[in-house]
């Protein structure tokens, strides 16, 4: 059963998480095992829950504790559950709660690759994708449109961030993901042959002359297909298109000359989802 914690001391360490320290070293890289991420919103935790990842402590606003923090709270078993009213905890966390509540949740070992593939037709790669609010939105895009996974790399926004999980609206506890690299280095050549043996032809989502519009029927024809997306303003790495099976574009009109990546995304899940 839940307890409640009044807070009453700002600078409690037990309040770390909320306040003080930053996403990467909630990440704890160093000992991945003591990683913390946090999830905003009781649809989002509720759905991280779904998935079984495990709550280590809630903090809410009092008027929620009976009211939309009720089931969260109930769901969450034995855990402190810290509250105040809502101008102090947005002094405590620096930001206005959206739907007023926050879990902080053990950050579970990444799954290989080859286990998140394991049966999947069409799988995203985010390359070097830094806007959390991007990350969260291709991660909704890809759960609604027909991805079976999503694969990030080594230099890509961290998909449990606070705002891409609450963006997502907790699509990330729902899609399988992992990254495919440890450092840069594992990025492109090794991670592109990596997915080549799991026996998936790659597409470069590039807006280049000579590449596929996106409705050619080869590529829907592909049996196993990873859509690689770059980074906001580049896009691909020059050598990442190359090293990739196909070049393809999404045809522009109006004197557009391209989609945000998010949206880019969505149109890409849609056209080249598996039949």
């Amino acid at each position: 059963m839940a307890y409640l914690v009044e807070i009453t001391d700002l600078s409690a360490p037990e309040l770390d998480a909320y306040a003080r320290l930053t996403e990467a070293q909630l990440r704890n890289r160093l000992e991945p095992e003591k990683g913390i991420f946090l999830a905003e919103s009781p649809k989002v935790i509720a759905r991280a829950l779904d998935a079984g990842y495990e709550p280590l402590s809630l903090l809410t606003e009092r008027k929620h504790i009976e009211g939309i923090g009720r089931d969260i709270i109930l769901r969450c078993g034995d855990v402190p559950v810290y509250t105040a009213d809502d101008g102090l905890l947005a002094s405590l966390t620096g930001y206005q709660l959206t739907r007023g509540v926050l879990c902080a949740m053990r950050r579970p070992a990444l799954p290989t690759v080859e286990a998140v593939c394991a049966g999947a037709r069409r799988v995203a790669v985010l390359e070097g994708i830094v806007d959390a609010t991007n990350v969260g939105a291709i991660f909704r895009s890809a759960a609604a449109l027909g991805m079976d996974a999503v694969l990030v790399t080594p230099t890509c926004c961290d998909p449990l961030y606070r705002r891409a999980a609450r963006v997502s609206m907790g699509t990330v506890f729902q899609v399988p993901w992992t990254r495919i690299g440890d450092t840069p280095s594992d990025w492109p050549g090794p991670g592109l042959e990596r997915l080549g043996a799991l026996g998936f032809r790659t597409a470069a989502m590039a807006l280049r002359p000579d590449a596929l519009s996106i409705d050619d029927p080869r590529l829907a024809g592909e049996e196993k297909l990873a859509v690689v997306l770059g980074t906001e303003g580049d896009g691909l790495a020059g050598d990442t298109i190359a090293r990739c099976d196909y070049t393809v574009r999404i045809p522009m009109a109006h004197g557009v000359d391209s989609l945000n990546v998010a949206a880019a995304s969505a149109v890409a899940f849609w056209a080249l989802r598996a039949r």
